[in-house]
């Protein structure tokens, strides 16, 4: 059943700016609408959901969504909310990202659907045989200097400087939006609300350049209710990429996130509809200890980037943790045990060194660091705060050896309820 664009984007929080005569032109007719993806990495990341979902959501309206990835800009650099230029990259990395990209995108949209099947094009197609003279003979004359200067993205630079291959960004970015609407019939660009000047120099030069119109709207730029920036964790970025993101960092990401934030991303980030999101907020309003929402989200979100079998192996990794035995963490692939515990202090011991049995305080105080001295770790012991491989220890003279080490390989040690330590036998 076919959605109405704007009322989805409205309700959900995912409308920033939208040009006059966007709506009705959306509730006329099926458009042709599109987004530009930056292909500096190999992999999209989770700020670039917004993009994705917007195109969904465009495409279950009954539009026909195209993603643009920027084989041709991604050699020249966007300087929209950037403090410095960014470094280019060669055709064979472009190439490279462009395809594996382009394998993420087709989770999402459905590229089979008759007349609004998605759509994927890469705009160095048709710069690469665009010679400079032919560019600033045939759009550069279009556009002034000054309306150039005006943008926010140009206006922000200049103080500390930027090149001339930045300033010419709007240009070929609003060339992509004339050739898409020349060639493709598209009639609407979308994109973060960082990039409304850019998409209305398209608009302007569409006008101009051959007496068209097209149309523009943006999504607000994420913010987490702290301030800090969306979509990176204390280990980096969060990518869509497994290898780059596991599926279990994936999975806590969004698990982590605030009552607040969690209210915003289920709109954002899920299909759950109007109904379905009230009832789940109303469910983790009567028990917030529970993070119903956080839980939905995640669950959701997991399953849909990655699979179904990943988001299971996430929700057990995350048990075991918290209520786990020494028998769960066996069962955990080496992969997983480090994902887990990936980023808490590590300590290497010899084998041979625990083949006879080392006291637990000695082991924690003076073969390893988890405890200053050996005097802290016998009263941390006797008030019940250490745990050796899940299992609290009582004594402080207890034998740690190998038969200890989890598949031959790692010791846990847990220090009150949050700080773990990994010592690794060698």
């Amino acid at each position: 059943m076919k959605t109405n664009f704007i009322e989805e984007l409205k309700w959900r929080g995912m409308l920033h700016d939208i040009m006059p005569g966007t709506e009705e032109l959306l509730n006329k007719e099926m458009v042709i609408g599109y987004i530009g993806f930056d292909p500096t990495s190999d992999s999209l990341g989770v700020g670039n959901m917004v993009q994705i979902m917007t195109l969904l959501h465009f495409q279950k309206a009954g539009h026909k969504p195209i993603a643009l990835v920027g084989g041709a800009t991604g050699m020249v650099g966007d300087p929209s909310g950037k403090s410095a230029e960014r470094n280019l990259l060669d055709e064979a990395t472009l190439n490279h990202n462009l395809n594996s990209q382009r394998k993420q995108l087709e989770k999402f949209l459905d590229f089979n659907c008759g007349d609004n099947a998605a759509e994927i094009v890469n705009n160095y197609d048709w710069f690469k045989g665009f010679s400079f003279l032919e560019f600033i003979r045939d759009v550069g004359k279009h556009i002034s200097v000054n309306y150039m200067l005006a943008k926010d993205s140009v206006k922000n630079r200049l103080e500390n400087g930027m090149s001339f291959t930045e300033f010419s960004y709007q240009l070929v970015q609003g060339f992509d939006f004339y050739h898409l609407w020349k060639n493709n019939g598209v009639k609407l660009q979308m994109g973060g609300s960082d990039q409304w000047g850019n998409i209305v120099t398209g608009t302007e030069l569409i006008r101009r350049k051959a007496s068209g119109e097209a149309f523009a709207l943006t999504t607000p730029l994420i913010k987490k209710a702290d301030g800090t920036k969306f979509g990176k964790s204390e280990s980096g970025n969060v990518w869509l990429d497994k290898a780059k993101t596991s599926a279990y960092k994936f999975y806590q990401f969004w698990l982590n996130a605030s009552d607040e934030d969690a209210k915003n991303y289920i709109r954002i980030f899920t299909l759950f509809n109007k109904e379905e999101i009230e009832a789940l907020e109303t469910e983790h309003e009567q028990a917030k200890h529970l993070r119903v929402l956080q839980k939905a989200l995640a669950k959701d979100i997991t399953i849909r980037v990655h699979s179904e079998a990943d988001y299971n192996s996430a929700v057990e990794a995350s048990q075991i943790l918290f209520n786990g035995s020494i028998e769960d963490l066996a069962k955990l692939s080496e992969e997983l045990f480090l994902d887990i515990f990936d980023g808490v202090p590590q300590f290497e011991i010899s084998k041979s060194e625990l083949s006879g049995g080392i006291a637990v305080a000695e082991l924690l105080a003076e073969k390893t660091q988890v405890f200053p001295s050996k005097g802290e770790a016998r009263k941390m012991i006797q008030g019940g705060g250490v745990a050796v491989n899940k299992s609290k220890v009582e004594n402080a003279e207890l034998s740690i050896n190998k038969a200890h080490l989890i598949n031959d390989k790692y010791i846990l040690i847990q220090k009150g309820k949050k700080n773990y330590f990994v010592i690794k036998g060698i």
